[in-house]
Protein backbone atom coordinates (compact mmCIF):
# COMPACT_ATOMS: atom_id res chain seq x y z
CA UNK A 1 0.00 0.00 0.00
CA UNK A 2 1.33 3.26 -0.83
CA UNK A 3 -0.30 6.44 0.67
CA UNK A 4 1.13 9.79 0.11
CA UNK A 5 0.02 13.65 -0.21
CA UNK A 6 -1.02 14.71 -4.09
CA UNK A 7 1.08 16.79 -6.36
CA UNK A 8 -1.81 17.35 -9.23
CA UNK A 9 -0.39 18.30 -12.84
CA UNK A 10 -2.48 18.45 -15.93
CA UNK A 11 -2.47 16.95 -19.54
CA UNK A 12 0.05 16.08 -22.18
CA UNK A 13 2.51 16.55 -19.02
CA UNK A 14 5.91 16.04 -21.58
CA UNK A 15 9.23 14.64 -20.78
CA UNK A 16 11.20 18.17 -21.42
CA UNK A 17 9.07 19.24 -18.60
CA UNK A 18 9.67 16.29 -16.72
CA UNK A 19 13.12 16.82 -16.65
CA UNK A 20 14.52 19.40 -19.08
CA UNK A 21 16.71 18.27 -21.51
CA UNK A 22 19.23 21.39 -20.22
CA UNK A 23 20.18 18.21 -17.65
CA UNK A 24 20.63 15.51 -19.59
CA UNK A 25 24.11 15.67 -20.04
CA UNK A 26 23.64 13.61 -16.64
CA UNK A 27 22.07 10.28 -15.62
CA UNK A 28 23.12 10.83 -11.54
CA UNK A 29 19.79 9.93 -10.25
CA UNK A 30 20.13 12.93 -7.41
CA UNK A 31 20.97 15.89 -10.01
CA UNK A 32 17.92 14.79 -12.01
CA UNK A 33 15.42 14.73 -9.23
CA UNK A 34 16.83 18.37 -8.32
CA UNK A 35 15.37 19.31 -11.27
CA UNK A 36 12.42 17.23 -11.79
CA UNK A 37 9.36 18.59 -12.61
CA UNK A 38 10.72 22.26 -12.46
CA UNK A 39 9.85 23.59 -15.96
CA UNK A 40 6.46 22.80 -14.77
CA UNK A 41 6.47 23.80 -11.03
CA UNK A 42 9.46 25.86 -9.98
CA UNK A 43 8.84 24.68 -6.53
CA UNK A 44 8.26 20.76 -6.97
CA UNK A 45 11.96 19.86 -6.42
CA UNK A 46 12.45 21.50 -3.33
CA UNK A 47 8.75 20.97 -1.54
CA UNK A 48 8.52 17.28 -2.68
CA UNK A 49 9.28 14.54 0.21
CA UNK A 50 9.76 11.06 -0.35
CA UNK A 51 6.22 8.96 -0.65
CA UNK A 52 4.79 11.95 -2.16
CA UNK A 53 2.06 11.11 -5.40
CA UNK A 54 2.21 12.73 -9.00
CA UNK A 55 -1.46 13.29 -9.79
CA UNK A 56 -2.02 13.53 -13.93
CA UNK A 57 -4.31 14.14 -16.58
CA UNK A 58 -4.27 13.02 -20.08
CA UNK A 59 -0.97 11.63 -22.07
CA UNK A 60 1.58 11.83 -18.95
CA UNK A 61 5.12 11.60 -20.12
CA UNK A 62 4.75 11.91 -24.13
CA UNK A 63 7.40 13.48 -25.91
CA UNK A 64 10.86 11.61 -26.46
CA UNK A 65 11.37 8.17 -24.94
CA UNK A 66 14.33 9.44 -22.39
CA UNK A 67 14.71 7.10 -19.31
CA UNK A 68 15.60 10.31 -17.44
CA UNK A 69 11.95 11.05 -17.07
CA UNK A 70 10.68 8.29 -14.74
CA UNK A 71 14.64 8.08 -13.19
CA UNK A 72 13.77 11.53 -11.90
CA UNK A 73 10.58 11.64 -10.52
CA UNK A 74 11.78 7.99 -8.76
CA UNK A 75 15.18 9.52 -7.75
CA UNK A 76 12.83 12.41 -6.27
CA UNK A 77 11.15 10.11 -3.66
CA UNK A 78 7.72 10.02 -5.81
CA UNK A 79 6.21 7.09 -4.51
CA UNK A 80 3.50 6.36 -7.95
CA UNK A 81 2.38 8.80 -10.18
CA UNK A 82 -1.69 8.68 -11.06
CA UNK A 83 -2.74 9.25 -14.41
CA UNK A 84 -5.54 9.37 -16.51
CA UNK A 85 -3.66 7.98 -19.10
CA UNK A 86 0.52 7.76 -19.84
CA UNK A 87 2.25 7.85 -23.25
CA UNK A 88 3.06 4.68 -24.40
CA UNK A 89 6.80 4.72 -23.68
CA UNK A 90 6.87 6.83 -20.57
CA UNK A 91 4.59 3.91 -19.42
CA UNK A 92 7.53 1.16 -20.15
CA UNK A 93 10.43 2.97 -19.32
CA UNK A 94 8.99 3.69 -16.03
CA UNK A 95 8.52 -0.08 -15.32
CA UNK A 96 11.90 -0.49 -16.40
CA UNK A 97 12.86 1.71 -14.06
CA UNK A 98 10.66 0.31 -11.26
CA UNK A 99 8.10 3.46 -10.62
CA UNK A 100 5.15 2.66 -9.59
CA UNK A 101 2.44 4.53 -11.93
CA UNK A 102 -1.08 3.41 -12.10
CA UNK A 103 -4.36 4.69 -14.60
CA UNK A 104 -7.45 5.68 -13.08
CA UNK A 105 -9.16 8.63 -14.97
CA UNK A 106 -11.76 9.01 -12.18
CA UNK A 107 -9.14 9.66 -9.20
CA UNK A 108 -6.74 11.51 -11.41
CA UNK A 109 -9.68 13.94 -12.19
CA UNK A 110 -11.19 14.47 -8.47
CA UNK A 111 -7.95 14.54 -7.10
CA UNK A 112 -5.69 17.74 -5.79
CA UNK A 113 -2.73 19.26 -4.62
CA UNK A 114 -2.41 18.63 -1.27
CA UNK A 115 -4.80 15.33 -1.44
CA UNK A 116 -3.64 12.02 0.32
CA UNK A 117 -4.07 9.02 -1.90
CA UNK A 118 -3.64 5.92 -0.68
CA UNK A 119 -2.81 3.61 -3.85
CA UNK A 120 -3.10 -0.93 -3.53
CA UNK A 121 -0.97 -1.89 -6.85
CA UNK A 122 -1.99 -5.42 -6.05
CA UNK A 123 -5.60 -4.84 -5.76
CA UNK A 124 -5.84 -1.40 -8.09
CA UNK A 125 -7.98 0.00 -5.43
CA UNK A 126 -6.92 3.68 -5.33
CA UNK A 127 -8.50 5.74 -2.19
CA UNK A 128 -8.72 9.46 -1.60
CA UNK A 129 -8.24 9.80 1.64
CA UNK A 130 -9.27 13.84 1.85
CA UNK A 131 -12.43 13.07 -0.27
CA UNK A 132 -13.46 9.76 0.81
CA UNK A 133 -13.56 8.32 -2.47
CA UNK A 134 -12.18 4.76 -3.68
CA UNK A 135 -11.61 4.09 -7.16
CA UNK A 136 -11.03 1.11 -9.41
CA UNK A 137 -7.98 1.03 -11.71
CA UNK A 138 -6.40 -1.87 -12.87
CA UNK A 139 -4.29 -4.17 -11.17
CA UNK A 140 -0.05 -4.28 -11.63
CA UNK A 141 0.53 -7.59 -12.28
CA UNK A 142 2.15 -9.82 -10.24
CA UNK A 143 5.39 -9.46 -12.50
CA UNK A 144 5.20 -5.84 -12.83
CA UNK A 145 5.40 -5.70 -8.92
CA UNK A 146 8.25 -7.80 -8.96
CA UNK A 147 9.94 -5.36 -11.64
CA UNK A 148 9.22 -2.45 -8.91
CA UNK A 149 10.22 -4.13 -5.98
CA UNK A 150 13.17 -5.34 -7.71
CA UNK A 151 14.07 -1.53 -8.53
CA UNK A 152 13.47 -1.85 -11.92
CA UNK A 153 14.53 -4.53 -14.72
CA UNK A 154 18.20 -4.65 -14.74
CA UNK A 155 17.94 -4.95 -10.87
CA UNK A 156 15.26 -8.12 -11.41
CA UNK A 157 17.45 -9.75 -14.13
CA UNK A 158 20.75 -9.45 -12.17
CA UNK A 159 19.14 -10.38 -8.92
CA UNK A 160 17.39 -13.75 -11.12
CA UNK A 161 21.46 -14.36 -12.37
CA UNK A 162 22.34 -14.22 -8.69
CA UNK A 163 20.08 -17.46 -7.42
Amino acid sequence: MITGTIYKFGNDVNTDEIIPARYLNTSDAKELAAHVMEDADPQFPSKVKSGDIIVAGKNFGCGSSREHAPLAIKAAGVACVVAESFARIFYRNAFNIGLTIMECPEAAAQAQTGHTLSVDTASGRITNVTLGREYSAKAIPPFMQELIAAGGLMEYVQKGMMK
